[in-house]
């Protein structure tokens, strides 16, 4: 999320300033006939438009601007796509560090359409994690758990207890795997995190 520079209440208006140096405008609009939700979109290439409620707070706006932010910075007018397995790579770089002290390497690890019973796999003798396409619209922590769940298996191939040690030092783990539980029996899908999305170990 970008530094926040607040202008309020006079003109409504945030100004958003990216890592990158550029500056983001934000208009907010209040309406008394909108009761609840937010709306924030784009109306041109560096101006955001957030819809809200009279009685919404400064720090609702933000915590919602905040939220949103990684969907709306992809979705940018103007603003090249940026590549998914490049991302993915970067994260599980991050991951890579934060949990497992920067010792484990890969040969490649990106996205695939061919997972549909499964969130992610990984060879560890060819040093290769595949995560499936549908991990891309989940939210970011549950994303960082089946990456985290798949770079383990490049320590332990298996579902062991060293294992599942390794997995647990994050923290969300128990809450992603019951959000990934809870996706599978609306989806009619089995539910896996099951032994067979590690293999040729």
């Amino acid at each position: 999320m970008p530094s926040v520079t607040r202008y309020w209440p006079a003109d409504e208006v945030l100004s958003l300033d990216q890592p990158d140096g550029a500056r983001v405008q934000v208009r907010v609009l209040r309406s008394a006939r909108r009761t609840k939700s937010l709306a924030v979109g784009w109306v041109g290439p560096a101006t955001l438009e957030v819809r809200a409620p009279l009685t919404t707070s400064v720090h609702d706006i933000e915590q919602a601007l905040a939220s949103l932010w990684p969907r709306l910075q992809r979705s940018q007018p103007g603003r090249e796509a940026p590549d998914p397995d490049t991302e993915l790579e970067q994260r599980a770089q991050q991951l890579n560090a934060s949990y497992f002290r920067g010792k484990l390497s890969w040969r490649s690890i990106r996205y695939v359409r061919n997972q549909h019973h499964r969130y992610g796999s990984c060879t560890p003798n060819e040093g290769t994690i595949r995560i499936s396409e549908r991990v891309q619209n989940m939210p970011s922590w549950v994303r960082d758990y089946v990456l985290i769940h798949e770079l383990a298996h490049l320590q332990e191939p298996n579902h062991s207890p060293a294992f599942w040690a390794l997995v647990k030092r994050y923290r969300l783990t128990e809450r992603a795997r019951g959000f990934l539980q809870g996706v599978a029996y609306a989806t009619h899908q089995p539910q896996e995190d099951g032994d067979d999305d590690a293999d040729g170990a």
